[in-house]
């Protein structure tokens, strides 16, 4: 039997042997850090603190009422110097509290580890992923404590950790599956308990044989959680595409993983959820690889959130002419302005990329191919998409199915005509949610 997998995606160049044998190194804080108030969708959090206030580690800075949300907390102890708005690696300034470090690393005194799973229930779990400020770490950035509280009339009967790490040149997550194997496994378990379920996969790309073998070590004795080996392809990490290919299900257009029982959490969110457990120590540092051919050292580093991607730079050194810099994966990720810009808990990611390896020329006519309607994961039509999203034609977008664009990149990455698909898809994707806003 063939190794699972979906319909679609593309092959692009994996790189991955740059830093896959790099074991994760924890990077000294830099004197300042920058932590953005809004590192997840929906609300952004208030200030807790201000100009002039001593904080120490762990210690909430940021909050709100509303439930779409997640608190945010000092990653390092110092003082509190500015509360303003500064670049961010999503691509807009936003508000955040810079602190000064004291070069002392002081834990908040409130910090305390949590009872052992037997003795908690759902709802004290839903509490501590909000009070830990957990959030998707494979790069959405969606509140974990949302995310495991199903609709009223639905409910979860299934728990993917999603280990696939499709993008290239990504090994934090491949890292912590060999290093933080039991914290894997304990924040597996922590999410079946707070969904009620007692079945569990993890999936796992078969470029990561070392990984599987390790966590099916480590699960012999266990009963309830599989790992499962996948074909090596992008997107194969992508919600729906890693649902098809486990269990065969198919989430409905439109539709969320919950409407097939279906809980998808990343094996960085797992691990962090155990540690916050352990310890008591929110999401204040995460694995960031940092790799790319104007990297001279690269490797995988335990940071500080708030890090200045510069300073992660100066530590790696930079060679040769760099040309790109990019946050999270050489698919998905962001293209920067600036170094400037700090590490957020969704960081997976910074890739430099030298001025020879960015490919050069200006975007032709399509030549109608279909390579992109080939490799779509989602079975769209991107050249008619980008053609409704230019023409501002929203209503044919939304009838074409726009808003089930996962924004994977394929079909950019496979179009011979060099065509913005995905990101001219992306800005209509944006047109057709603010015209539905407008009707309601």
């Amino acid at each position: 039997m063939g190794r699972l997998t979906f319909q679609g995606g593309v092959h692009p160049n994996y790189r991955k042997e740059i830093t896959s044998d790099r074991p994760i190194t924890p990077l000294a804080a830099p004197a300042q850090v920058i932590i953005p108030l809004h590192q997840n969708i929906g609300a952004p959090p208030e200030p807790l603190v201000a100009v002039g206030d001593l904080v120490k580690v762990g210690q909430k800075i940021a909050d709100t009422e509303a439930f779409v949300s997640a608190p945010v907390h000092a990653s390092v102890s110092g003082k509190v110097v500015a509360i303003e708005n500064r670049p961010s690696c999503i691509g807009k300034e936003v508000l955040a509290v810079v602190i000064e470090s004291d070069g002392q690393d002081t834990p908040w005194e409130g910090l305390q580890p949590y009872p052992a799973l037997e003795e908690m229930s759902p709802d004290d779990l839903r509490q501590a992923l909000r009070e830990g400020g957990l959030v998707g770490m494979g790069g959405a950035m969606f509140p974990t404590h949302v995310k495991v509280t199903p609709p009223e009339g639905k409910k979860f009967d299934l728990v993917i950790i999603n280990g696939s790490e499709c993008e290239g040149y990504l090994t934090c997550d491949h890292r912590i599956m060999l290093e933080w194997t039991e914290d894997v496994i304990y924040g597996t378990k922590a999410f079946m308990k707070v969904t009620g379920v007692d079945k569990a996969i993890i999936g796992v790309e078969a470029n990561k044989p070392d990984a599987i073998e390790l966590l099916r070590e480590k699960l012999a004795a266990e009963e309830g959680i599989e790992v499962k080996s996948l074909e090596v392809k992008y997107p194969q990490g992508a919600e729906k595409q890693l649902i098809k290919a486990l269990t065969g299900r198919e989430v409905p257009s439109g539709g969320l993983p919950v409407d097939v029982g279906c809980l998808v959490q990343n094996v960085g969110t797992a691990a962090a959820f155990a540690q916050y457990l352990k310890t008591g120590m929110p999401l204040v540092e995460r694995v960031v690889t940092v790799s790319g051919s104007s990297v001279e050292n690269p490797g995988n580093f335990l940071v500080k959130i708030g890090t200045p991607f510069g300073y992660i730079l100066e530590h790696c050194g930079v060679v040769g002419e760099p040309k790109k810099l990019i946050a999270g994966g050489p698919m998905m990720g962001v293209a920067q302005i600036t170094a400037e810009v700090p590490v957020v808990k969704g960081t997976s990611g910074i890739l430099l990329f030298d001025k020879k390896d960015v490919p050069a020329g200006d975007a032709r006519p399509c030549v109608r191919c279909a390579k992109c309607v080939d490799v779509c994961p989602v079975q769209l039509l991107p050249l008619f998409l980008m053609d409704y999203s230019l023409k501002g034609m929203l209503h044919r977008a939304e009838e074409y199915h726009i808003l089930d664009c996962i924004e994977c990149g394929c079909c950019s990455y496979t179009c011979p005509s060099r065509r913005p698909l995905v990101q001219t898809i992306r800005m209509g994707k944006a047109d057709v949610l603010a015209r539905r806003r407008k009707r309601q």
